[in-house]
């Protein structure tokens, strides 16, 4: 089982686990694509978000191995915002996956709202002057 270094463990200061620490002997956990309802708590939908967030950050666009991620958390976001790569094979450490940006960015826009936050844009870069010099 690979493990993604630097990938984090966890949604800081919560229990919503990322990644999991050693490969489970029977087996990897099966992977089953979750229905999100609308009246899930606001924590489970921060976890997603942070969860995404951390992919997204740690493999953009690149495909990625499974490895050790959380197979709980993955199913969250299987077959939307992420998506296999090939035939999916739900019990493989080694089955490809990538993230669909445009599918993120519509399921979560508050994760790309806070990069344009603190990202690229800076309001002193912004071409009105409010003196009017120029």
């Amino acid at each position: 089982m690979l493990k993604h270094r630097g990938f984090p463990s966890r949604l800081p200061s919560t229990d919503y686990q990322f990644t999991i620490r050693r490969a489970n002997p029977k087996g990897a956990t099966k992977l089953v694509a979750r229905e999100r309802y609308r009246d899930r708590s606001a924590a489970d939908r921060r976890a997603d978000a942070g969860f995404l967030a951390a992919l997204i950050e740690h493999f953009g666009e690149e495909e990625f191995e499974r490895g050790n991620l959380d197979a709980g958390r993955l199913s969250w976001l299987l077959g939307r915002e992420v998506i296999a790569v090939g035939k999916l094979d739900p019990i493989s450490y080694e089955q490809l996956f990538r993230v669909d940006l445009a599918k993120a960015e519509a399921g979560f826009p508050e994760i790309f709202a806070a990069d344009d936050d603190n990202g690229w844009y800076d309001e002193e870069d912004d071409w009105d002057d409010e003196d009017g010099d120029g």
